[in-house]
């Protein structure tokens, strides 16, 4: 399945939250509009079965799943790619497990450089953030809007941004350059559809 160019991208909610809930939750953010969903779970129980579940309602909806940090878990279950962070393997070790057109993004946290030189690796996306102050990643070092923009005339690969982006705040991020944004909590805390539709409707302004 092909990388979407333009949306939210929203990343699972697994804290205290039962397998069907986290289910559930995802399919409501598709309803809503997600158009790119990640599976990241730092405390999983059983991994392998959630995340062939949700690559079934994101491949039934035509919605791309990424698994987060875990190269041969993508490829266990048929994910549509992975997302790398800064320990999580290469680009050269995900494509050779999980094939030409898996979908491989990377945390670039606030280094163009590093997106660079990712893009001349084969990197399907560049991620970075964090943009606002996050509980998922308390300790992520910021990134700025000036990042973004000097990232939109380096890349021509889609740019995500992560990290606190609200609806209220999301809109500078996309104006900046954002072609993705990445969220967790601003849209599984509450009603996930509704929110899913928040972040959709800015980048139809």
């Amino acid at each position: 399945m092909k990388l979407p160019a333009r949306g939210l991208y929203a990343i699972t909610q697994t804290d205290n939250k039962s397998p069907e809930t986290i289910i559930n939750d995802v399919a409501a953010a598709i309803r809503g509009g997600a158009v790119l969903i990640q599976y990241r779970d730092k405390n999983p129980r059983d991994a392998v079965f959630l995340a062939r579940e949700l690559v079934k309602i994101c491949h039934q909806h035509h919605v791309p799943l990424l698994i987060n940090d875990h190269i041969e878990l993508a490829a266990a279950v048929g994910a549509d790619g992975v997302h790398l962070g800064r320990d999580d393997g290469d680009i050269a070790e995900a494509r050779k497990y999980l094939g030409p057109d898996a979908i491989i993004g990377v945390s670039c946290y606030d280094f163009v450089e590093k997106a660079v030189a990712a893009q001349a690796h084969g990197a399907s996306y560049a991620a970075f953030g964090r943009f606002f102050p996050s509980t998922s990643k308390p300790l992520a070092a910021p990134a700025t809007l000036a990042t973004l923009q000097k990232a939109k005339q380096a890349l021509t690969i889609p740019i995500v941004a992560i990290g606190g982006i609200l609806p209220e705040n999301g809109g500078a991020l996309v104006a900046a350059g954002a072609d993705l944004l990445a969220v967790i909590g601003g849209v599984f805390d509450d009603q996930p559809e509704q929110s899913a539709r928040a972040y959709q409707s800015l980048f139809k302004r």
